[in-house]
């Protein structure tokens, strides 16, 4: 676990296949960093090769395959001993609450009481990539609708809401180092970047990294496989740990574990970590 007695550290990556990611040295970054709470994105595997991969010995793992094999998939793996086993879920929920995407693998939720008494509704999300005036568009759009919705109801539920995952949306310039060129793709649409003013606005989320990191470009979370994108740091920042104002206040770091090289990665997305320092 972190460091402080009562800091809790959350991560979250998309792991592009956690098959491959394991291959790939996932481990390797996993075992020292002190993660106390992991939220994954396209799993991309059955549930028990997951559970294996994890390491059930260690990690409590609630995860939601995606009835398409081979596609999506979100988990949340709860460190056992962190915190002697408090971070443990008391209820965990698959589903946004349309049941059109009921088995989409996109949305997990789980409920776990903090160090400091307080409760927290944690939630793995994978928003779709989507595509430009196709179904796969619009199926984004109904997705970033029940989030509109769920956000607020789970702002209600307990004293926090955290929801993380790889959101596929880049929300201001700030967010995509070549950002001009994006303006009509989906990722950085003016159409999707309003739900995010929404999120941050009206529905009262916080953008934790964002609030830390202030006004500068990044720091990124994704960058494409194809070409120089990584070496020159041409990414986009579309991971986010998006926190009920409370929670926020108490996050104290964020930090992009980006690899030291290309051929490093274990993903093509990095995890972002965030501790919370609680009182």
């Amino acid at each position: 676990m972190a460091d402080s007695q009562q800091t809790v550290r959350i991560a979250t990556v998309n792991v592009n296949g956690i098959r491959a990611a394991y291959r790939r040295g996932m481990a390797d970054w996993l075992a020292p960093r002190g993660v106390d709470l992991l939220c994954l994105q396209e799993v991309r595997a059955p549930d028990k090769i997951t559970r294996e991969l994890l390491d059930e010995d260690v990690w409590d793992v609630r995860h939601t395959e995606a009835a398409a094999k081979g596609r999506a998939g979100v988990a949340i793996a709860t460190r056992r001993d962190a915190f002697d086993g408090a971070l443990l879920p008391t209820e965990s929920r698959v589903g946004i609450g349309d049941e059109y995407f009921d088995d989409s693998g996109r949305w997990i939720e789980n409920d776990v009481r903090l160090p400091d008494g307080t409760t927290l509704t944690l939630v793995s999300a994978y928003v779709h990539s989507g595509e430009v005036d196709t179904p796969r568009q619009d199926d984004k759009y109904r997705f970033l609708d029940a989030m509109l919705t769920r956000m607020p109801q789970l702002a209600e539920r307990g004293d926090h809401a955290l929801v993380v995952g790889d959101l596929n949306v880049g929300h201001t310039e700030r967010d995509i180092k070549n950002w001009k060129g994006n303006v009509k793709n989906a990722g950085f649409l003016p159409q999707e970047r309003a739900y995010f003013d929404k999120f941050f606005g009206d529905v009262g989320y916080v953008d934790v990294a964002r609030s830390l990191a202030g006004d500068v470009p990044g720091p990124y979370t994704w960058w494409s496989y194809r070409g120089k994108a990584f070496d020159t740091d041409a990414g986009w920042r579309i991971d986010y740990h998006m926190a009920t104002p409370g929670l926020a206040a108490a996050a104290r770091s964020a930090v992009v574990d980006r690899a030291a090289a290309y051929d490093t990665r274990f993903s093509d997305h990095a995890p972002l970590v965030v501790d919370y320092r609680l009182s």
